[in-house]
């Protein structure tokens, strides 16, 4: 029998408090378990090399519960370990068997995936004793049994174990009797250990039986050692895909497409990644992406290994390159993991182009399902843009699809502005706009659908990345102004008519919640529309913008900001604007002058004064008078226009095509309507 202390010294402790301090206990199974199946593997290679002629027999790791005794063990029947093995691995703990064995047989070791050891030691976050009982493959080897409480002081003695392997068994401390619970044990070996390249036996299979569920005699083996990313793409169906991808993702809908990844050079890596159909764009998780480390589970928190855009992608990832204790700022930083990362990026990129290249129709059917995914890309990755831009597609309102460069070719005749600037012209709802997309269209414009939650950020997006484009939402202003050929030819008002007609208009708005109009004229054509109403383009985006980053709310709060254009070559404006003149201008006019003569007096006191470099005099009077005057002028001219029933008609005409008229003022258009018929 030997007592001794653990060899816990300054050189070695800082490799187990780096790897093992673990957040979650429940990670010691993992360990446990990745050991057994390492210590099984080597067993493997050591037979197909011939250093070891003995009878492999039935490689399996067994977990077992013994709630009576409190206690939690795992077998295996492994390379096993004498009384020098155990004082090397187990109490000297800086030393990795799995290194050493790997560095021994580098180029032929058969997935040994655990670092035996160490990772043994995160047995003691859960148990009051550990035992281990180990018999080696070694000829005339003696069996081992170690004892220790969690202290540096241990026992080790021989013991009459005659079967090869290792059985670690756990005395459970009273914080962790949940591990002593068969449902939870399975639930962790589910999730870390389903894929594990070793048969991993816990309890028996159930079976229904008198009203219960009740064991039988069969072993109850819960991994699959021959996951479908091992195989060959080649000797794969459809049917496997979606059968896998089914076990991974239970009541899911079918999967869009899939992409293997098989790589051995310059590091290691397979998997498969799903691209499931997302029917509410940002309602995602983004844990849905399983890593693995040799077919061990490491974390379903992947950002740092995926590009982020992928995130929103299902399925597996397994490369031994990243080791099973990461943290996110690991993985941030590594450079093995960015190196994974940018290839990920470039097989998806290959994938999607592959795909419109050997059939463009399936891919545009697919469209409007994948492009979350293509543009959440490209707008964080810069060299996945760079990819991408060759089969990214543009929809237009009749859903016909284009390439960047086939939409250039398509409306560089027509629509360029005065200064040479080509605008792309889009919508968002087809519905919506369809007076919009309609006037636009009259005119010989293409018009695209842009109605995606990502689509504000990829026109701003684009517009950086394609020369010379422009994007203009086709209700952002009047059809004929929404590339502009020529120079504004005016409205033919004079000022004074201007002022008039803009109080007569306005007073005739109703509210809007959170709006505001600003009222202009402009001479557009005899059958264009009496008044249109847009909104400016740039405020638009800091709004719609605004809606997905919380950080932007200062654009959200403000009101939206319409235009109000009212075209005075229409006729029914026109004799609008005739009838005024004659009713209302003659006093209208008489006011204003009023305002500008006390106008110039104010400004030619002000000047005097900057002259003589006096201050300037006091001239609340004439200001409380030119205040008077406006307020008479906005009562005479809003009185006039309030019966004017082809006033309001105008405006709610272009409230209506722009979606603006609800509630009352709807009623009240219709009513009105009703009695001009």
């Amino acid at each position: 029998m030997a007592n001794g202390k653990i060899g816990v010294t300054t050189e070695n402790i800082f490799p187990v408090i780096k790897k093992f301090l673990y957040s979650d206990h429940e990670i010691f199974l993992r360990e446990l378990v990745s050991n057994a199946v390492d210590a099984t593997q080597k067993i493997r290679t050591l037979a197909s090399f011939g250093e070891f002629k003995g009878d492999l027999g039935t490689l399996d790791v067994h977990v077992d519960i013994d709630k009576e005794k409190g206690t939690l063990t795992v077998t295996d029947r492994g390379i096993g370990m004498d009384a020098a093995d155990v004082d090397k691995y187990i109490n000297q703990i800086a030393f990795s068997g799995a290194e050493e064995f790997l560095q021994k047989y580098k180029d032929t070791a058969n997935n040994i995936i655990g670092h035996f050891g160490l990772g043994f030691y995160s047995a003691f976050m859960v148990s009051k004793k550990v035992e281990i009982r180990s018999l080696s493959y070694k000829e005339g080897a003696k069996g081992v049994i170690w004892t220790c409480d969690g202290s540096p002081e241990y026992t080790m003695d021989e013991c009459d174990k005659t079967e090869r392997g290792t059985s670690i068994t756990l005395y459970i401390d009273d914080e962790s009797k949940e591990f002593l619970e068969q449902s939870r044990i399975d639930t962790l070996l589910k999730k870390y250990c389903r894929f594990l390249p070793v048969p991993v036996i816990s309890g028996k299979q159930q079976e229904w039986k008198d009203g219960k569920m009740v064991d039988t005699d069969k072993d109850n083996v819960v991994n699959a050692t021959e996951p479908l990313w091992t195989k060959k793409p080649a000797d794969l169906t459809d049917d496997d895909y979606l059968k896998f991808y089914h076990e991974l993702m239970p009541a899911q809908d079918d999967p869009m497409f899939w992409i293997h990844l098989n790589v051995d050079y310059p590091f290691t890596l397979t998997g498969i990644l799903y691209f499931p159909k997302i029917k509410n764009e940002f309602d995602v998780r983004k844990d849905r992406i399983q890593l693995y480390s040799n077919q061990v589970y490491v974390t379903d928190q992947v950002e740092g290994v995926v590009p982020e855009f992928m995130t929103l992608m299902q399925g597996v990832i397994d490369s031994p390159d990243i080791p099973l204790n990461v943290s996110r700022s690991y993985l941030q930083a590594d450079t093995a993991v960015k190196k994974i990362s940018g290839y990920i990026s470039k097989k998806v990129a290959e994938k999607l182009d592959s795909m419109f290249k050997a059939d463009r129709k399936s891919f545009e059917e697919k469209w409007d399902d994948i492009k979350v995914f293509i543009e959440y890309g490209m707008l964080t990755d810069d060299k996945f843009f760079e990819s991408a831009k060759k089969f990214y597609l543009l929809k237009d309102v009749n859903d016909k699809y284009f390439t960047l460069d086939e939409y250039h070719t398509l409306v560089e005749g027509e629509q360029k502005d005065k200064d040479g600037r080509l605008v792309y012209l889009y919508a968002t709802d087809k519905t919506a706009q369809h007076s919009y997309i309609q006037a636009a269209e009259d005119k010989g414009y293409s018009v695209l659908l842009l109605d995606g939650q990502l689509e504000p950020h990829m026109v701003g997006l684009l517009e950086q990345k394609l020369d010379g484009v422009s994007f203009v939402r086709v209700d952002s202003d009047t059809p004929e102004k929404l590339i502009r050929k020529t120079d504004d030819k005016g409205s033919g008002l004079t000022a004074d008519q201007t002022e008039v007609m803009t109080i007569l208009f306005k007073s005739q708005i109703p509210d809007v919640d959170k709006a505001q109009f600003m009222v202009g004229f402009e001479s557009i054509s005899a059958d264009a529309a009496p008044a249109t109403v847009t909104q400016n383009e740039f405020m638009r985006r800091m709004k719609d913008m605004a809606a997905m980053q919380p950080g932007m709310s200062f654009y959200g709060d403000m009101p939206a900001s319409y235009s109000f254009t009212v075209n005075t070559d229409q006729p029914a404006v026109k004799s609008i604007v005739e009838k005024a003149e004659k009713e209302i201008g003659p006093k209208s006019y008489q006011i204003l002058n009023e305002i500008a003569s006390l106008n110039d007096e104010i400004a030619k006191a002000s000047k005097e004064a900057q002259d003589k470099k006096e201050s300037v005099p006091d001239m609340k009077e004439q200001n409380d008078k030119i205040a008077d005057l406006r307020a008479d002028l906005d009562k005479e001219v809003s009185a006039y226009a309030a019966g004017l029933p082809k006033v309001k008609q105008i405006i709610d005409l272009a409230l209506l095509q722009s979606g603006l008229l609800k509630g009352a003022s709807l009623s009240e258009f219709i009513k009105r309507t009703v009695n001009l018929l």
